[in-house]
C-alpha cells in the first residue's frame, strides 16, 4: 500500500492545473550568480502569465516540498544520506563555494527550492491525468536517477512523477517520456532502462554533458543532433519523432521535458533554435499528444539565459491561443485584452515558420 502523501490531496477545483511556489526561486547571497543557471527563472515566468492576466496566484497550484517518504519512493537512504554533507550538494549544483556553507543553510537554500519543485512535479502528475495537461513551472531534473545527482539535479522528480502514477492512479501504466532539453536525460533513463512500461524519446546535442552512453541504451528514440542545429531542421525532426514515438508505443501519460536551453546563444546547450522555434516546438508535442487524448505533464527543464523565461511564458500563452490547454478558461483571464494582443503576435510570428 503507498505511503500516505500531502502531494496527491485535491488542489481547489477552480485552479489551472498549473503548479507553481514561490519556493522555487534559489537566492543566496549571490552565489547562485555563480551558475549559469537563472534560478529566478520561474518567478518571471509567472510574472510574465500574470501580466497577460492569463493566471492569478489563486488560480494556480501552490507546489509543496515534498518529504522524505515521498523521495524514497525512488530514490535510495544512501542517496539522502549523500546530500547531508555539503560538498556533495556543491558537486551536484555545479556551485563550488556550496561546499563550504554548514549543511543547514545548504538543506534551507538550495535543496528545499529543489524538493519543492520535485513535490510540483509529482502533483502535477496527478493533476495531468485529472485534467489532461498540467505544466510545473520548475522541474525536469533529468540527469538524476535513483542514487546518483549531476548537472543541477539533485532529485528524480521525472521518475518519481511516473512511479507516483503507476503506483497511486488506476489505469496508468504505461508512459512515455519526451525529453527535448539540450542534453541526454540520462538520470531517469537509468532509472528505467529495464522497464518496458516507459518509452523514451531523447533529442539532444550529441557533443556535450552527459555523454552517458550507458544510458543510452535505455532510449527507444534518440535523436542525436550536430552544434548549432537550426529551427527547420530541429522542427522537422521533433514532429517526425514524436508523432512515431507517439504511434508506437500507446502510453497513458506523456511526460515532456521542455527544456529552453535548445536556444541560440545558451552557453550550455550548444543549439541554435530561435524563441519561436521553441514556442513551435511546444505546440508539436502538445498537438500529436492532445489529438490522440494522451495527458500530457510538461516540465520547464534546463534554460540558461535571462530571456528564457519570457519564452516559456510566451510558449504557455500560445498553447492556450490555440486551444491546446482546453477549453476551459480561469475567470481571471477573461476579456484581457493584453492577452489577445500577446496571442495574436505569437499568431503572427508562428504563421511565417512553416515545418518544410
Amino acid at each position: 500500500r503507498p505511503h500516505r502523501t500531502q502531494l496527491y490531496e485535491e488542489p481547489p477545483s477552480g485552479c489551472w492545473p498549473i503548479v507553481y511556489s514561490p519556493d522555487y526561486n534559489i537566492t543566496f547571497m549571490g552565489l547562485e550568480k555563480l551558475h549559469p543557471f537563472d534560478a529566478g527563472k520561474w518567478g518571471k515566468v509567472i510574472n510574465f502569465l500574470k501580466e497577460e492576466k492569463l493566471i492569478a496566484d489563486d488560480l494556480i497550484v501552490q507546489a509543496r516540498e515534498a518529504t522524505d517518504e515521498d523521495l524514497l519512493v525512488v530514490h535510495t537512504r544512501r542517496y539522502l544520506n549523500k546530500l547531508k554533507w555539503s560538498f556533495v550538494v556543491a558537486t551536484i549544483t555545479e556551485i563550488p563555494p556550496v561546499a563550504f556553507l554548514p549543511n543547514f543553510i545548504v538543506q534551507r537554500k538550495v535543496l528545499k527550492p529543489l524538493r519543492t519543485q520535485t513535490g510540483g512535479t509529482i502533483m502535477a502528475g496527478k493533476l495531468a491525468m485529472d485534467r489532461g495537461w498540467a505544466i510545473n513551472v520548475g522541474g525536469g531534473f533529468h540527469h538524476c536517477s535513483s542514487d546518483k545527482g549531476g548537472g543541477f539535479c539533485a532529485y528524480a522528480d521525472i521518475t518519481l512523477a511516473i512511479k507516483f502514477l503507476f503506483e497511486r492512479v488506476q489505469g496508468v501504466s504505461r508512459a512515455t517520456i519526451i525529453d527535448l532539453d539540450a542534453h541526454q536525460g540520462n538520470g531517469h533513463e537509468r532509472d528505467f532502462m529495464d522497464d518496458p512500461r516507459v518509452y523514451i524519446m531523447d533529442a539532444y546535442n550529441r557533443y556535450i554533458y552527459p555523454g552517458d552512453g550507458f544510458a543510452k541504451r535505455a532510449i527507444k528514440r534518440k535523436v542525436e543532433l550536430e552544434w548549432g542545429t537550426e529551427d527547420s531542421e530541429y522542427l522537422q525532426k521533433v514532429q517526425t519523432h514524436v508523432e512515431g514515438a507517439l504511434n508506437e508505443f500507446k502510453a497513458d501519460i506523456v511526460v515532456y521535458n521542455a527544456g529552453t536551453d535548445i536556444l541560440d546563444g545558451d552557453p550550455l546547450g550548444g543549439l541554435a533554435i530561435s524563441p519561436q522555434g521553441i514556442v513551435k516546438r511546444d505546440e508539436v508535442v502538445f498537438r500529436a499528444a492532445r489529438s490522440r487524448g494522451v495527458p500530457v505533464l510538461m516540465l520547464t527543464s534546463g534554460g540558461y539565459q535571462k530571456r528564457t523565461a519570457r519564452i516559456i511564458a510566451d510558449s504557455i500563452l500560445n498553447l492556450h491561443s490555440l486551444g491546446l490547454l482546453g477549453t476551459e478558461r480561469p475567470a481571471c483571464a477573461l476579456g484581457s485584452p493584453s492577452l489577445e494582443h500577446t496571442v495574436r503576435d505569437s499568431a503572427k510570428d508562428l504563421s511565417n515558420l512553416s515545418l518544410q
